[in-house]
């Protein structure tokens, strides 16, 4: 009688799907998506809210699988509120990932990036130390906005910063001094204080703020337009981009350069 076969769990796919638009999802992600087999799963703030994640696969023309699940991770910073919910999150995925079928988590941009994905995956760990992970990559939000702004990320030995907003103005203002590109995210609650402090550095110029990038429903304001967001309600989905050409470059250190192989005056000798 031959030993009975262990049922192998099912892997946790991170599937990054970029900032919005559907022609901006990789060849892998799309194939992911492709499969038949995997559960669908997709974060929300709460039940009363839409994923954004979602709505980027559904742009795409694929439909909802019927039995695809979605996953509320709060916005919140209380620690415990927190915890719970990737608990709560990771314990509701379990017993489909130790029945053998993959699952896929729907994420926006960069599953590495400022996601939850990072949060359900360490929690599944601690639960089921085997667990195979798979992360595709995706477009950043910054990455597609420089692209759409026409602007470099950086060049030649720009030095980059890619920070929360919620940091507050005092930090932001700090980094300016050593940064040449800085990426402020999630802007939405300090956009006036923000703006103020670009007026004052002479910056405004320099500052692209844009909303939703890639989607159908992107915003972008360059320069003086940045002033008519004061006062105004933006979307969680919004970012900030400074190229500081005033910063003050130290002295840097020369790459090395190969150096060629000195030749030998030997000759052969036949010996």
């Amino acid at each position: 009688m031959s030993a009975p076969t262990c049922r192998l769990m099912g892997r946790l796919i991170g599937v990054s799907l970029g900032p919005g638009a559907a022609d901006l999802i990789t060849r892998r992600a799309w194939d992911q998506l492709q499969r038949a087999e995997p559960l669908w799963t997709y974060p929300l703030r709460s039940l009363k809210t839409e994923s954004y994640a979602l709505a980027i696969a559904q742009r795409s023309g694929l439909a909802l699988p019927a039995d695809a699940q979605a996953l509320v991770f709060p916005m919140t910073h209380d620690a415990e509120k927190l915890a719970r919910a990737w608990l709560r999150a990771a314990t509701q995925v379990l017993p489909v990932l130790q029945s053998g079928r993959d699952v896929l988590f729907l994420v926006e941009g960069d599953a590495s990036t400022y996601a939850t994905f990072g949060h359900l995956e360490r929690t599944l760990r601690g639960l089921a130390p085997e667990l195979q992970v798979e992360i595709i990559p995706g477009i950043t939000s910054f990455h597609a906005s420089c692209a759409r702004l026409q602007i470099p990320f950086s060049e030649q030995d720009d030095t980059v910063a890619i920070v929360p907003a919620a940091y507050g103005v005092e930090m932001v203002e700090r980094l300016l001094d050593d940064f040449d590109t800085l990426v402020l995210m999630k802007v939405k609650p300090l956009i006036d204080e923000l703006i103020d402090l670009l007026e004052r550095r002479q910056l405004l110029e320099k500052g692209c703020f844009v909303e939703k990038a890639g989607a159908p429903e992107e915003r972008v304001l360059r320069g003086a337009e940045l002033l008519s967001l004061r006062g105004s309600k933006v979307n969680y989905l919004s970012l900030l981009l400074v190229k500081n050409d005033q910063r003050q470059r130290g002295e840097r250190i020369k790459g090395c350069k190969k150096k060629s192989a000195p030749q030998s005056n030997n000759t052969e000798d036949g010996s």
